[in-house]
């Protein structure tokens, strides 16, 4: 990625010298003889370094150094000072210089000394990042079903290809942004590059492209110092577009072209910049019948489906439910600082036969609520009994009966949801269970899913 810099020095031949060695480092370089020729290169665009000496023909550097804090306060500033000037330099940092040389300066060191300051502004926008993500870190449950099990293969074989974009599908509450979090982990390799999270839907209209792309001063009436987007932010590592679909018509054109280039400019500004974020983006919107509306594009549909992932509503895969239960119930149980907690019989009858129009996320809601409201052990989730966590849901059944309601299941979906309706019945003893209905051992762990030994 192409780094911004602005040289305010008036040595001609030091600051040329100097700008040919930042340039061999990957470094764009603008230069400025004069605090006047800074500030118009300052309103022109934002740069990610300056280095500022000063001493300049029309005033002191670290007078100015506050006026680049203002406007361009992500700018690693590394300041130029006179031999010895000690009390220059400690100014410098208390002002808000990332670093300072003194004169005669050494190019090498000069190099140093700037890659290094970018480095330190980065860092503490990964560690932003990484406090961001771990206050929405969720434990992804492995699956029992053979859908979730070809999502997550799928999302495995992606993760090799970093700059691919991914089109996450499915009703609100299936869990997509884990999805997305786990390709997230999948392609980092841990090595702590951000995921970001944006809500499309939760954005205003006018405040969405500054959001994504960033804006440079002055861009519109608010817009007191430039800011970096979102797709700046997530640099070498994802973005995650929840409701993609809630894009205005002129942002998903910006979109596509970063998409095919990873290059884009900040609202108002003129300089070209370029990111390698991963773009996965997520919605519970029909985008076809959209396009057909003209309210989404097709050729950005196309460019996101090259991967596209159908993510199952819970109800289309029952065998999860009581897995993700578990999985879930543990994870709450330490947040709330419940030990030894377990899902009763009746629980685990009344989560079998619930329709969970809300997906994992009601399950989630459901259980939690268990913790709040259920004192004992054993939890019995007792809110689905009485029918007042949705309209939709069904009385509860008594545990002494094996009950199917809803739409009509294949015949292999029902045989297995008996098998394991006899396997609760039976205490998990799945020799007993196996006995119970007359079936071989190996047929009856076939007809539940698994092919653990006993």
């Amino acid at each position: 990625m192409s780094l911004s810099a602005l040289f305010v020095d008036d040595d001609r031949a030091f600051s040329s010298v100097a700008a040919a060695g930042l340039q061999r480092e990957g470094f764009t370089v603008t230069l400025a003889r004069s605090l006047h020729e800074a500030r118009g290169a300052l309103a022109r665009s934002t740069p990610e370094l300056v280095v500022l000496d000063r001493r300049l023909p029309d005033g002191d550097g670290l007078s100015f150094l506050q006026e680049v804090k203002a406007q361009a306060p992500g700018a690693a500033v590394v300041m130029v000072t006179a031999h010895g000037d000690i009390a220059s330099a400690v100014d410098a940092v208390r002002a808000g210089a990332a670093d300072y040389l003194a004169k005669p300066v050494e190019l090498a060191d000069l190099v140093l000394r700037a890659r290094r300051a970018v480095d330190a502004g980065r860092l503490k926008d990964r560690l932003e990042a990484a406090e961001a993500e771990l206050s929405g870190r969720r434990r992804l449950v492995s699956p029992v079903s053979e859908r979730m099990k070809r999502v997550l293969s799928m999302l495995e074989r992606i993760a090799g290809s970093p700059r691919s974009p991914v089109l996450l599908l499915g009703e609100t509450g299936v869990g997509k942004e884990q999805l997305a979090r786990h390709l997230h982990g999948l392609s980092s390799k841990g090595e702590g590059a951000p995921f970001i999270h944006i809500n499309c839907a939760a954005l205003p209209e006018q405040t969405v492209e500054s959001e994504l792309f960033g804006h440079e001063r002055g861009a519109f009436t608010d817009a007191r110092a430039a800011r970096r987007g979102l797709v700046e932010v997530a640099h070498g590592g994802t973005l995650f577009l929840d409701e993609v679909g809630e894009l205005p018509l002129g942002l998903q054109a910006k979109l596509l072209t970063f998409l095919d280039s990873g290059r884009f400019r900040r609202l108002g500004g003129t300089t070209e910049q370029t990111s390698q974020a991963r773009i996965v983006a997520a919605t519970n919107r029909d985008l076809e019948a959209q396009m057909r509306e003209g309210t989404f594009r097709e050729d950005l549909w196309f460019r996101l489906s090259v991967f596209r992932i159908d993510v199952p509503p819970l109800r289309e895969r029952r065998e999860d439910i009581l897995p993700l239960a578990e999985g879930l119930l543990a994870e709450l149980s330490r947040e709330l600082g419940r030990k030894e907690v377990h899902l009763g019989a009746q629980a685990r009858v009344r989560l079998s036969h619930y329709r969970f129009p809300g997906n994992v996320r009601e399950l989630r809601n459901i259980l939690e609520r268990a913790l709040v409201l259920e004192p004992g052990p054993e939890l019995e989730l007792e809110v689905l009994g009485n029918g007042s966590v949705s309209s939709s849901a069904p009385a509860a059944a008594s545990p002494d009966s094996f009950v199917v309601s809803g739409e009509p299941l294949p015949m292999e979906e029902l045989e297995r949801a008996y098998a394991r309706w006899v396997l609760e019945r039976m205490g998990g003893r799945r020799m007993d269970a196996a006995k119970a209905l007359g079936l071989s051992y190996p047929t009856f762990l076939k007809r539940i899913g698994t092919a653990e030994e006993p």
